[in-house]
Protein backbone atom coordinates (compact mmCIF):
# COMPACT_ATOMS: atom_id res chain seq x y z
CA UNK A 1 0.00 0.00 0.00
CA UNK A 2 1.31 3.67 -1.00
CA UNK A 3 0.15 5.71 1.66
CA UNK A 4 0.47 8.57 -0.93
CA UNK A 5 -2.38 7.30 -2.69
CA UNK A 6 -4.12 6.90 0.51
CA UNK A 7 -3.80 11.35 0.51
CA UNK A 8 -6.44 11.28 -2.85
CA UNK A 9 -8.69 8.96 -0.63
CA UNK A 10 -10.64 8.94 2.51
CA UNK A 11 -11.69 5.93 3.97
CA UNK A 12 -15.32 4.69 3.24
CA UNK A 13 -16.47 5.31 7.20
CA UNK A 14 -16.01 9.09 6.32
CA UNK A 15 -18.22 9.37 3.59
CA UNK A 16 -21.80 9.74 5.71
CA UNK A 17 -23.85 7.04 4.24
CA UNK A 18 -24.46 4.96 7.55
CA UNK A 19 -27.36 5.42 9.65
CA UNK A 20 -27.89 8.48 11.56
CA UNK A 21 -24.47 9.82 10.12
CA UNK A 22 -25.53 13.28 10.67
CA UNK A 23 -24.76 13.04 14.30
CA UNK A 24 -22.53 9.71 14.29
CA UNK A 25 -19.34 9.97 12.25
CA UNK A 26 -18.52 6.16 12.89
CA UNK A 27 -18.97 3.24 14.80
CA UNK A 28 -16.26 1.24 15.89
CA UNK A 29 -15.43 -2.50 17.56
CA UNK A 30 -12.07 -3.39 18.12
CA UNK A 31 -10.72 -6.80 19.90
CA UNK A 32 -7.68 -7.59 21.81
CA UNK A 33 -5.98 -10.76 21.64
CA UNK A 34 -2.52 -12.11 22.57
CA UNK A 35 -0.64 -15.29 21.30
CA UNK A 36 -0.82 -18.48 24.06
CA UNK A 37 3.53 -19.34 23.38
CA UNK A 38 4.57 -15.43 23.98
CA UNK A 39 4.10 -13.26 26.92
CA UNK A 40 2.49 -9.97 26.71
CA UNK A 41 4.20 -6.95 25.01
CA UNK A 42 5.54 -5.08 28.38
CA UNK A 43 7.72 -8.36 28.84
CA UNK A 44 8.60 -8.83 24.96
CA UNK A 45 12.23 -7.99 24.25
CA UNK A 46 13.17 -7.24 20.44
CA UNK A 47 13.28 -11.02 19.46
CA UNK A 48 10.26 -11.72 21.02
CA UNK A 49 8.51 -8.90 18.93
CA UNK A 50 10.05 -9.85 15.94
CA UNK A 51 9.10 -13.54 16.21
CA UNK A 52 5.69 -12.10 17.00
CA UNK A 53 5.60 -9.97 14.70
CA UNK A 54 7.01 -12.36 11.86
CA UNK A 55 4.12 -14.98 12.46
CA UNK A 56 1.05 -12.98 13.00
CA UNK A 57 2.68 -11.09 9.37
CA UNK A 58 2.37 -14.18 7.94
CA UNK A 59 -1.42 -15.19 8.98
CA UNK A 60 -2.95 -12.20 8.68
CA UNK A 61 -1.73 -11.33 5.02
CA UNK A 62 -2.93 -14.65 3.74
CA UNK A 63 -6.36 -13.88 5.22
CA UNK A 64 -9.35 -13.17 2.47
CA UNK A 65 -11.07 -10.68 4.38
CA UNK A 66 -12.85 -7.22 2.89
CA UNK A 67 -11.36 -8.32 -0.57
CA UNK A 68 -7.68 -8.49 0.83
CA UNK A 69 -5.64 -6.62 3.21
CA UNK A 70 -2.39 -4.66 3.00
CA UNK A 71 0.60 -4.91 5.56
CA UNK A 72 2.23 -1.87 6.36
CA UNK A 73 5.44 -2.47 8.48
CA UNK A 74 5.02 0.87 10.80
CA UNK A 75 8.78 0.20 12.73
CA UNK A 76 9.96 1.25 9.08
CA UNK A 77 7.52 4.43 9.18
CA UNK A 78 9.03 8.13 9.53
CA UNK A 79 7.44 9.71 12.02
CA UNK A 80 5.05 11.76 9.64
CA UNK A 81 3.46 8.42 7.97
CA UNK A 82 2.66 6.92 11.38
CA UNK A 83 0.95 9.86 12.40
CA UNK A 84 -0.62 10.26 9.01
CA UNK A 85 -2.20 6.69 9.70
CA UNK A 86 -2.89 7.91 13.10
CA UNK A 87 -5.55 10.93 11.54
CA UNK A 88 -6.59 8.33 10.02
CA UNK A 89 -7.71 6.13 12.49
CA UNK A 90 -6.01 2.99 11.09
CA UNK A 91 -3.32 3.03 14.07
CA UNK A 92 -3.74 4.10 18.04
CA UNK A 93 -0.60 6.63 19.04
CA UNK A 94 0.59 3.62 20.86
CA UNK A 95 1.33 1.59 17.98
CA UNK A 96 2.75 5.20 16.41
CA UNK A 97 4.82 5.54 18.90
CA UNK A 98 6.26 2.31 20.30
CA UNK A 99 9.43 0.27 19.48
CA UNK A 100 10.58 -2.98 18.10
CA UNK A 101 8.89 -5.12 14.85
CA UNK A 102 5.17 -3.90 14.58
CA UNK A 103 3.29 -3.49 11.59
CA UNK A 104 -0.71 -3.01 10.71
CA UNK A 105 -2.57 -5.26 8.04
CA UNK A 106 -5.58 -2.16 6.34
CA UNK A 107 -8.76 -3.46 4.44
CA UNK A 108 -9.15 -1.33 0.65
CA UNK A 109 -11.95 0.66 1.82
CA UNK A 110 -10.18 1.47 5.65
CA UNK A 111 -12.91 -0.11 6.90
CA UNK A 112 -11.06 -2.73 8.50
CA UNK A 113 -7.66 -2.45 10.08
CA UNK A 114 -5.40 -5.25 12.58
CA UNK A 115 -2.32 -3.77 14.51
CA UNK A 116 0.46 -6.07 15.27
CA UNK A 117 2.46 -5.42 18.57
CA UNK A 118 0.41 -2.84 20.50
CA UNK A 119 -0.72 -3.03 23.77
CA UNK A 120 -1.38 -6.77 22.90
CA UNK A 121 -0.07 -8.71 20.44
CA UNK A 122 -3.18 -8.28 18.23
CA UNK A 123 -5.89 -5.56 17.93
CA UNK A 124 -8.41 -5.94 15.19
CA UNK A 125 -10.31 -3.36 14.55
CA UNK A 126 -13.73 -2.82 12.40
CA UNK A 127 -15.01 0.93 11.44
CA UNK A 128 -18.42 1.39 9.81
CA UNK A 129 -20.04 5.03 8.65
CA UNK A 130 -22.53 5.92 11.01
CA UNK A 131 -24.90 3.95 13.63
CA UNK A 132 -23.99 0.49 12.51
CA UNK A 133 -23.04 -1.62 15.44
CA UNK A 134 -24.36 -5.05 14.32
CA UNK A 135 -22.63 -4.37 11.04
CA UNK A 136 -19.47 -4.11 12.86
CA UNK A 137 -20.08 -6.89 15.08
CA UNK A 138 -21.06 -9.63 12.25
CA UNK A 139 -17.48 -8.69 10.17
CA UNK A 140 -15.59 -8.56 13.69
CA UNK A 141 -16.81 -11.73 14.58
CA UNK A 142 -15.76 -13.24 11.03
CA UNK A 143 -12.39 -11.79 11.03
CA UNK A 144 -12.06 -12.78 15.04
CA UNK A 145 -13.19 -16.73 13.68
CA UNK A 146 -10.61 -16.40 10.26
CA UNK A 147 -7.87 -15.41 12.92
CA UNK A 148 -8.53 -17.64 15.91
CA UNK A 149 -8.45 -20.71 12.84
CA UNK A 150 -4.85 -20.03 12.22
CA UNK A 151 -3.25 -19.09 16.04
CA UNK A 152 -3.82 -20.19 18.95
CA UNK A 153 -4.91 -17.50 21.48
CA UNK A 154 -4.51 -16.94 24.96
CA UNK A 155 -7.55 -17.93 26.42
CA UNK A 156 -8.57 -19.22 29.87
CA UNK A 157 -11.73 -21.24 30.85
CA UNK A 158 -12.36 -18.88 34.08
CA UNK A 159 -11.31 -15.30 32.87
CA UNK A 160 -11.74 -15.46 29.17
CA UNK A 161 -9.03 -13.95 26.73
CA UNK A 162 -6.36 -13.03 28.75
CA UNK A 163 -4.96 -9.43 28.01
CA UNK A 164 -1.96 -6.67 29.04
CA UNK A 165 -4.03 -4.19 30.34
CA UNK A 166 -7.11 -5.68 33.26
CA UNK A 167 -9.96 -3.97 31.92
CA UNK A 168 -10.13 -5.81 28.66
CA UNK A 169 -9.49 -9.36 29.88
CA UNK A 170 -12.56 -11.05 29.27
CA UNK A 171 -14.04 -10.86 25.91
CA UNK A 172 -11.54 -8.15 25.05
CA UNK A 173 -13.77 -6.14 22.98
CA UNK A 174 -14.58 -2.05 22.80
CA UNK A 175 -17.43 -1.21 21.42
CA UNK A 176 -17.36 2.94 20.49
CA UNK A 177 -19.40 5.46 18.79
CA UNK A 178 -17.84 8.53 17.70
CA UNK A 179 -20.73 11.78 18.26
CA UNK A 180 -20.63 14.53 16.47
CA UNK A 181 -22.60 16.48 19.50
CA UNK A 182 -22.41 20.37 18.61
CA UNK A 183 -25.92 21.37 20.00
CA UNK A 184 -25.50 19.73 23.39
CA UNK A 185 -21.67 21.42 24.33
CA UNK A 186 -23.46 24.84 23.00
CA UNK A 187 -26.13 24.37 25.67
CA UNK A 188 -23.86 23.20 28.21
CA UNK A 189 -24.89 19.77 28.91
CA UNK A 190 -22.42 17.97 27.55
CA UNK A 191 -20.47 17.80 31.44
CA UNK A 192 -23.81 16.50 32.95
CA UNK A 193 -24.46 13.75 30.22
CA UNK A 194 -20.91 12.18 30.10
CA UNK A 195 -21.61 11.84 33.98
CA UNK A 196 -24.53 10.30 33.54
CA UNK A 197 -22.60 7.49 31.25
CA UNK A 198 -19.76 7.28 33.68
CA UNK A 199 -22.38 6.22 36.44
CA UNK A 200 -23.23 2.98 33.81
CA UNK A 201 -19.62 2.09 32.96
CA UNK A 202 -19.24 3.97 29.82
CA UNK A 203 -16.62 6.36 29.03
CA UNK A 204 -16.54 9.10 26.81
CA UNK A 205 -13.17 10.27 25.29
CA UNK A 206 -11.62 12.35 22.72
CA UNK A 207 -11.75 11.65 18.44
CA UNK A 208 -8.45 10.18 18.72
CA UNK A 209 -9.96 7.56 21.94
CA UNK A 210 -7.55 7.11 25.17
CA UNK A 211 -5.97 10.33 26.16
CA UNK A 212 -7.22 12.32 23.42
CA UNK A 213 -8.93 15.37 24.08
CA UNK A 214 -12.20 16.43 22.19
CA UNK A 215 -12.11 18.29 19.24
CA UNK A 216 -14.87 19.75 16.73
CA UNK A 217 -17.29 18.71 19.76
CA UNK A 218 -16.48 15.06 18.48
CA UNK A 219 -16.72 12.35 21.50
CA UNK A 220 -15.87 8.76 21.29
CA UNK A 221 -18.23 6.70 24.09
CA UNK A 222 -17.48 3.17 24.73
CA UNK A 223 -17.67 0.27 27.20
CA UNK A 224 -15.44 0.79 30.24
CA UNK A 225 -14.83 -2.63 30.62
CA UNK A 226 -15.43 -6.53 29.51
CA UNK A 227 -14.44 -9.04 32.18
CA UNK A 228 -17.94 -10.79 33.53
CA UNK A 229 -19.77 -9.25 30.57
CA UNK A 230 -20.75 -10.83 27.19
CA UNK A 231 -20.19 -9.26 23.82
CA UNK A 232 -24.01 -8.94 23.36
CA UNK A 233 -24.32 -7.46 26.92
CA UNK A 234 -21.74 -4.63 26.04
CA UNK A 235 -23.49 -4.57 22.24
CA UNK A 236 -26.98 -3.98 24.11
CA UNK A 237 -25.28 -1.14 26.64
CA UNK A 238 -24.16 0.48 23.44
CA UNK A 239 -27.13 -0.08 21.75
CA UNK A 240 -29.87 0.65 24.66
CA UNK A 241 -27.52 4.28 25.54
CA UNK A 242 -26.62 5.90 21.59
CA UNK A 243 -30.06 6.18 20.27
CA UNK A 244 -31.07 8.46 23.54
CA UNK A 245 -27.88 10.66 22.76
CA UNK A 246 -28.78 10.74 19.15
CA UNK A 247 -32.27 11.71 20.06
CA UNK A 248 -31.37 14.30 22.58
CA UNK A 249 -28.58 16.12 20.06
CA UNK A 250 -31.84 16.09 17.59
CA UNK A 251 -33.92 17.33 20.46
CA UNK A 252 -31.28 20.23 21.06
CA UNK A 253 -30.91 21.26 17.37
CA UNK A 254 -34.29 21.17 16.94
CA UNK A 255 -34.77 23.82 19.78
CA UNK A 256 -31.90 25.81 18.81
CA UNK A 257 -33.31 26.71 15.66
CA UNK A 258 -36.95 27.35 16.78
CA UNK A 259 -35.91 29.36 19.37
CA UNK A 260 -32.45 31.26 17.70
CA UNK A 261 -31.89 30.79 14.40
CA UNK A 262 -30.98 34.15 13.52
CA UNK A 263 -27.94 33.63 16.08
CA UNK A 264 -27.55 29.66 15.50
CA UNK A 265 -27.72 30.73 11.53
CA UNK A 266 -25.31 33.84 11.93
CA UNK A 267 -22.72 31.29 13.41
CA UNK A 268 -22.67 28.53 11.24
CA UNK A 269 -22.42 32.18 8.55
CA UNK A 270 -19.59 32.52 10.04
CA UNK A 271 -17.91 29.74 10.85
CA UNK A 272 -18.07 28.41 6.96
CA UNK A 273 -17.10 32.44 5.49
CA UNK A 274 -14.17 32.12 7.75
CA UNK A 275 -12.98 29.19 6.35
CA UNK A 276 -13.58 30.03 3.01
CA UNK A 277 -11.47 33.00 3.59
CA UNK A 278 -8.76 32.76 6.04
CA UNK A 279 -5.11 33.44 4.95
CA UNK A 280 -3.64 31.34 7.80
CA UNK A 281 -5.71 29.39 9.91
CA UNK A 282 -4.92 26.75 13.37
CA UNK A 283 -5.73 23.01 13.28
CA UNK A 284 -7.53 23.82 16.45
CA UNK A 285 -10.04 26.43 14.88
CA UNK A 286 -10.19 24.58 12.05
CA UNK A 287 -11.96 21.82 13.41
CA UNK A 288 -14.49 24.28 15.55
CA UNK A 289 -15.78 26.06 12.85
CA UNK A 290 -16.13 22.94 10.04
CA UNK A 291 -18.17 21.75 13.69
CA UNK A 292 -20.36 24.51 13.10
CA UNK A 293 -20.73 24.05 9.09
CA UNK A 294 -21.07 20.66 9.53
CA UNK A 295 -24.12 21.55 12.24
CA UNK A 296 -25.56 23.58 10.13
CA UNK A 297 -25.54 21.11 7.38
CA UNK A 298 -27.57 18.79 9.06
CA UNK A 299 -29.77 21.97 9.99
CA UNK A 300 -30.45 22.89 6.08
CA UNK A 301 -28.38 25.99 7.19
CA UNK A 302 -25.84 25.31 5.01
CA UNK A 303 -26.47 23.71 1.11
CA UNK A 304 -24.02 23.82 -0.91
CA UNK A 305 -21.98 21.29 1.05
CA UNK A 306 -22.33 17.80 1.59
CA UNK A 307 -21.73 16.12 5.36
CA UNK A 308 -19.31 13.32 3.61
CA UNK A 309 -17.23 17.03 2.18
CA UNK A 310 -16.82 17.85 5.36
CA UNK A 311 -15.90 14.80 7.38
CA UNK A 312 -13.09 14.55 4.76
CA UNK A 313 -11.86 18.16 5.27
CA UNK A 314 -11.55 17.27 9.10
CA UNK A 315 -8.98 14.61 7.91
CA UNK A 316 -7.03 16.07 5.48
CA UNK A 317 -6.78 19.39 7.63
CA UNK A 318 -5.00 17.36 10.08
CA UNK A 319 -1.28 17.81 10.36
CA UNK A 320 0.09 14.99 8.76
CA UNK A 321 -2.51 15.13 6.04
CA UNK A 322 -1.37 18.66 5.29
CA UNK A 323 2.19 17.23 4.61
CA UNK A 324 1.43 14.52 3.06
CA UNK A 325 -0.59 16.28 0.52
CA UNK A 326 1.97 19.60 -0.14
CA UNK A 327 5.05 16.40 -0.18
CA UNK A 328 7.12 18.68 2.39
CA UNK A 329 7.37 18.74 5.68
CA UNK A 330 5.76 22.52 7.25
CA UNK A 331 6.70 24.06 10.24
CA UNK A 332 3.07 25.29 12.55
CA UNK A 333 3.26 28.63 10.77
CA UNK A 334 3.30 26.99 7.24
CA UNK A 335 1.19 24.56 8.10
CA UNK A 336 -1.46 27.40 8.78
CA UNK A 337 -0.87 29.09 5.84
CA UNK A 338 -1.04 25.69 3.72
CA UNK A 339 -4.52 24.28 5.82
CA UNK A 340 -5.86 27.92 4.60
CA UNK A 341 -5.10 27.53 1.15
CA UNK A 342 -6.46 23.89 1.19
CA UNK A 343 -9.51 25.19 2.86
CA UNK A 344 -10.51 27.86 0.33
CA UNK A 345 -9.60 25.70 -2.94
CA UNK A 346 -12.00 22.77 -1.42
CA UNK A 347 -14.93 24.74 -0.39
CA UNK A 348 -14.78 27.28 -3.46
CA UNK A 349 -15.12 23.83 -5.80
Amino acid sequence: MDLNDLTRTSGEWLKAAGSEADIVMSSRIRLARNLAPFPFMSRADDEVRSDIERQLRKQVTALNADGGLSYIDVSTLEPLDRQFLVERQLISRELADSHGARGVAVSAGENMSIMVNEEDHLRLQVLRSGYDLDGCWSEMSRLDDLIDARVNYAYNDQLGYLTACPTNVGTGIRVSVLLHLPAVVMTREAQKMFHALQKIHLTVRGLYGEGSQAMGDFYQVSNQVTLGKSEEDLLKTLKDVIPNIIAYERRVRTTLVKDNRASVHDKVSRAYGTLRSAQSISSEETMQLLSSVRMGVSMGLVDDVPIAKVNELFLHTQPAHLQKLKKSHLDSAERNTARASYLRQRLAT
